[in-house]
């Protein structure tokens, strides 16, 4: 079984080591282009292009599928399947429909929940208690195609997106090896998605500024959704401070959302008359530290606003 891979972050690396290491016969690997990184802009090749080089895979980072050339270039490859993780472009339908196999896909939730670009992202700003891997066959909709096998685990009460990125990696990766033996096989199940669906939008800066009017629990949430990126941040001082980590305290406080509890204290009140106490900060300006180390250069005062 001849395989094409398409994918391009570290969470498709796991994937494609996986497929090596099980001695899966990956022909090419497709890939987005390099990317200029850190303040130095240094142009740097994506994690899948580096391992594939490394095992002398024939590495191709087209702009575009839609390109009557490109698709031409990806059709004498004949792979019998093409396998997608993270690739982060659409598949045209002429590529989903040339390989016999088809188009199989590893997506870091459990579908048809949180559909699109971060889904990881999204299960921890929200609060979801439990996620997972899908395999599934690729269609023309966004994360709507048939569903071939699924995996489920718990979210941790204080665990990070990154964390979590990590954990669904390694997951996302041992699913696709079982799914593709059931491929070779002939005996891949095969359902349609059921139930409720939503959309995990791309995340952007617009949405890391803290809004303490909302529930302490969601404002502890979303600082873990946001790490490592963009990273949740409120303001003190006029400075923008992220916030790396918190905790919830249970209240009631008294102090009006978005204000320090108490005197040298980085518990802000929330709107739900709870707090959270803001454990690892980096204030402009500053470097990243601990809120012990905060308050030694940084009194704060019963009252003391945390907004912009």
């Amino acid at each position: 079984m001849d395989i094409v891979f398409m994918g391009t972050p570290d969470f498709a690396e796991q994937s494609l080591r996986a497929l090596l290491e099980q001695g899966f016969s990956v022909k090419a690997v497709y890939t987005q282009t390099d990317k200029p990184v850190g303040r130095k802009r240094v142009l740097t090749p994506p994690p899948v292009k580096v391992l594939a080089q490394r095992h002398g895979i024939p590495v191709y980072q087209p702009k575009s599928l839609r390109r009557p050339e490109v698709q031409e270039e990806l059709r004498a490859l004949a792979p019998d399947l093409i396998v997608v993780v993270a690739y982060g472009k659409i598949l045209p339908k002429e590529v989903i429909d040339l390989p016999p196999l088809g188009c199989v896909n590893v997506h870091g939730s459990l579908l048809p929940r949180y559909r699109g670009a971060a889904p990881i992202q999204w299960a921890v700003i929200n609060g979801e208690r439990e996620t997972g891997v899908t395999t599934m066959y690729m269609d023309e909709g966004v994360d709507t195609g048939d569903i071939i096998l699924q995996s489920t685990t718990p979210i941790g009460p204080e665990e990070t997106s990154g964390e979590l990125f990590d954990r669904l990696a390694a997951q996302g990766a041992e699913l696709l090896v079982e799914t593709l033996h059931l491929v070779e096989r002939g005996e891949a199940p095969r359902r349609a998605q059921e139930g409720e669906s939503c959309y995990a939008s791309m995340l952007d800066k617009e949405l890391a500024e803290l809004d303490f009017n909302a529930p302490a629990q969601a404002v502890h949430d979303r600082v873990r959704g946001l790490n490592p990126w963009p990273v949740a941040y409120t303001f003190f001082g006029g400075k923008k401070c992220k916030v790396f980590s918190c905790e919830v305290v249970p209240g009631p406080f008294a102090a009006p959302p978005g204000c320090a509890v108490a005197d040298g204290s980085l518990c802000i009140a929330c709107g739900d008359g709870s707090g959270v106490r803001l454990k690892e900060v980096l204030l402009e300006g500053g470097k990243r530290t601990t809120e012990a180390d905060f308050l030694r250069g940084h009194p704060v005062k019963a009252g003391d606003r945390f907004a912009g």
